[in-house]
């Protein structure tokens, strides 16, 4: 096989990206994606992130983008973010929100072509999940995190609600969310 077609191979799992991190887990030199690049075969979408050119662009590709941008395998789509793909309520988030581990430094780099929110937090294995191929945080760990952060309680007792008829949040963590939403923490 070549390079090309090993990088394909993880470029079909993640909306046609590769990042710098594949190559190597690959036992490619990363110099490798930049003379793909040069020839016209990868494009560079940011610094460390690849796409192959001609894969399809989907809606859904700016967020495979925001989280691959971050270059933190524990990266998910939380918050806001996570409630609309969710389509559990009305949210319309400004920026595609990010939760990554606590670190040292913050992320600094240029942003991908989307507005991105980073947010800090330790998240267990038990609060990340999968959405149409993409690591996003959980229901209930998304309403919590909008909870956390001041969303609106009309967008949120609807998304509690409509999570709770779906089945996907249990009547316990209705009660509770609600609880929250009635208590806000300060």
């Amino acid at each position: 096989m070549s390079v090309r077609d090993d990088l394909w191979g993880v470029a079909v799992e993640q909306y046609g990206y590769v990042t710098t991190a594949d190559a190597r887990d690959l036992g490619i030199a990363v110099v490798e994606l930049g003379k793909l690049a040069h020839r016209g075969r990868l494009e560079r979408v940011s610094y460390g992130l690849y796409r192959f050119a001609e894969w399809p662009v989907f809606a859904n590709d700016s967020l495979m983008e925001a989280v691959l941008w971050t270059r933190d395998p524990r990266a998910a789509l939380s918050h806001d973010t996570a409630l609309a793909v969710y389509e559990v309520s009305d949210i319309n988030p400004a920026a595609i929100h990010l939760t990554v581990p606590p670190r040292v430094r913050r992320i600094r780099r240029t942003q991908p072509n989307a507005a991105v929110a980073v947010h800090y937090e330790k998240l267990t294995p038990e609060q990340i999940g999968w959405w149409e191929q993409i690591p996003t945080v959980t229901l209930s760990t998304a309403i919590d995190q909008c909870i956390a952060t001041g969303v609106r309680t009309d967008i949120l007792t609807t998304a509690i609600n409509t999570a709770r008829r779906l089945g996907r949040i249990d009547e316990a963590t209705a009660t509770r969310q609600h609880q929250a939403l009635r208590n806000p923490p300060r």
